[in-house]
């Protein structure tokens, strides 16, 4: 009985559940990624002082985009975003879901193990950002595709999701769809490792307590807001490397015009703009992580719930 409700079957309903959540998340905090992209973008490869600053701070941006181009614009790539998300939750929860599961994730005392549990969703995370890396390039390219007024970045002129993705194929081959996919790896890595292991200790911390015992969507709120804080301050700098990258133009060849590659853009990012520019949108970025990783993390652990339900 036991291998069959922890077979194959419920493995893949994991993963399915972690993508469904991640959606469910993104339909709210899309509007936020716009800004964060265009915030990263700002000021590319310009010292200081040497560039206009159409976007001020995430509040300015947000109005600035709304009264220049309209409020639907706060949801540009959606789709996109969303396809992303599902791949990478997917993978990333998946993987952790079906470890924990399995006992992979804790120590001999039962609790929750920093090198297992990072271990686990590093996987996942790695697994997951590689997958949806064609997502996150056309999502990239499309919140960065803005009025001539208050564009920042390269400006593809892509018209949907699926017209980007068949664009990009069409001129760059299969290989062009996974551009910017080296720091999508530590991004995924770090950010889910970090994430899911604040995310775990902080509702052991007050499970021992006994605070919130009796109300698992307060456990997980909790939970999820030092998550947030954690993922967003560990992924930024390859957050901002990944949306450079997947948003330069390329030349005859294919290759990046400004940067050759993840280190290559690291190194000229911190010599042109300082290292500040690592944490470029950074606020944006938890803005958007942190409800993200709430909405996310809650319905996660509430589906769970509910799965637990229905297979007892």
């Amino acid at each position: 009985m036991t291998a069959q409700r922890d077979g194959v079957g419920r493995d893949l309903t994991d993963m399915a559940m972690g993508g469904v959540s991640a959606m469910f998340a993104t339909l709210f905090t899309n509007p936020l990624e716009v800004v964060k992209t265009r915030l990263q973008l700002q000021g590319e490869l310009a010292s200081k002082g040497q560039h206009a600053v159409h976007y001020k701070s995430v509040i300015h941006g947000l109005f600035v985009i709304g009264r220049t181009e309209g409020f639907v614009a706060l949801q540009s790539g959606l789709p996109a975003m969303l396809g992303f998300q599902f791949f990478l939750n997917t993978f990333r929860l998946g993987v952790y879901r079906i470890s924990e599961r399995r006992g992979l994730t804790t120590d001999q005392n039962g609790r929750t193990s920093i090198f297992k549990g990072a271990a686990a969703a590093g996987v996942g995370g790695a697994l997951g950002s590689i997958a949806g890396t064609p997502f996150f390039l056309v999502k990239t390219r499309l919140q960065a595709q803005a009025a001539r007024a208050i564009a920042v970045g390269h400006q593809h002129k892509h018209t949907s999701t699926f017209g980007a993705l068949s664009d990009i194929y069409a001129r760059e081959g299969f290989k062009g769809l996974f551009r910017g996919v080296y720091p999508q790896i530590p991004r995924g890595a770090v950010g889910s490792s970090s994430q899911m292991v604040s995310f775990s200790y902080a509702k052991e911390w007050l499970r021992e307590r006994n605070l919130f015992a009796e109300s698992p969507i307060m456990l997980s709120f909790i939970g999820a807001n030092l998550g947030g804080v954690v993922m967003t301050l560990c992924l930024n700098p390859f957050d901002v490397v990944a949306t450079r990258l997947s948003n330069q133009e390329v030349d005859a060849q294919n290759r990046g015009k400004l940067y050759s590659g993840m280190t290559d853009c690291f190194v000229k990012m911190i010599r042109t703009e300082g290292a500040g520019s690592l944490y470029k949108g950074v606020v944006a970025n938890y803005l958007r992580l942190g409800p993200h990783t709430v909405l996310l993390l809650v319905c996660w652990d509430q589906l769970k719930i509910l799965e637990d339900y229905l297979r007892k």
